[in-house]
């Protein structure tokens, strides 16, 4: 893919692991800025406005999920991709970091050759995700070319994953998603997360919505249902 003017901002305490990835990024032509704490992170991030962010979990000042919570918190960075990177391996703290809008995590010692895929992998999906069209369903409307949310009239602030799992099942009402398609079209099939993820991001939809859209089929997957 053509990655000249595209922005990568990459933060992480160790300073080998920032060299090198940042080192393989310009090699493949991507505009690379560094930071070596959250803090750091936060101001470059407002500054550079990249396209994909790279954070390390375990930062000084503040942690990469930190970094990551704040930045979806603002909507100047809800389309922003982050990866993150991770020397913790247990399900609940990959959990969060997606809960907190992360699009995918590596764990750590990190592969160049991995990196550089999913920062491919990611960028491709977010191309093909803004030629989607906006969805209208009675008084329900998704604009992805906008990322918002309006149910009659109201704006609705989801996060990035909410905002990405409820566009899916609305692009094809009464469809049953099943859990593995799911999650290979809102999280990529390379990203391994559990069934709990899927249960949590459908949780906060549908409180947030406060309509009752989103069925369960029990044992095989989700459904839109206006």
């Amino acid at each position: 893919m053509d990655s000249k003017g595209i922005k990568v901002l990459v933060a992480d305490d160790e300073p080998d692991i920032l060299e090198i990835v940042r080192y393989k990024l310009e090699a493949e032509g991507y505009e690379v800025a560094t930071a070596s704490n959250g803090e750091e992170a936060l101001q470059k991030a407002r500054s550079v406005k990249p396209d994909l962010i790279i954070l390390d979990v375990m930062m000084p000042f503040r942690t990469g999920m930190d970094v990551c919570r704040m930045l979806r918190s603002d909507t100047a960075f809800h389309d922003t991709l982050i990866l993150m990177l991770t020397a913790l391996n247990d399900e609940l703290s990959q959990v969060r970091g997606l809960e907190y809008g992360a699009d995918d995590y590596i764990n750590k010692p990190v592969s160049p050759r991995v990196l550089i895929s999913r920062v491919h992998a990611l960028l491709r999906r977010k191309a093909r995700n803004i030629d989607e069209a906006p969805i209208q369903l009675e008084s329900l409307r998704i604009d992805p070319t906008q990322f918002s949310v309006h149910h009659e009239g109201q704006a609705i602030a989801l996060a990035k994953k909410e905002f990405e799992l409820l566009y899916l099942l609305a692009s094809r009402p009464r469809r049953v998603f099943l859990r593995n398609e799911i999650l290979s079209h809102v999280w990529g099939p390379d990203v391994i997360v559990g069934d709990r993820t899927i249960d949590v991001h459908i949780r906060k939809i549908r409180q947030k919505l406060g309509i009752d859209c989103i069925r369960t089929v029990k044992g095989v997957g989700y459904k839109f249902e206006m």
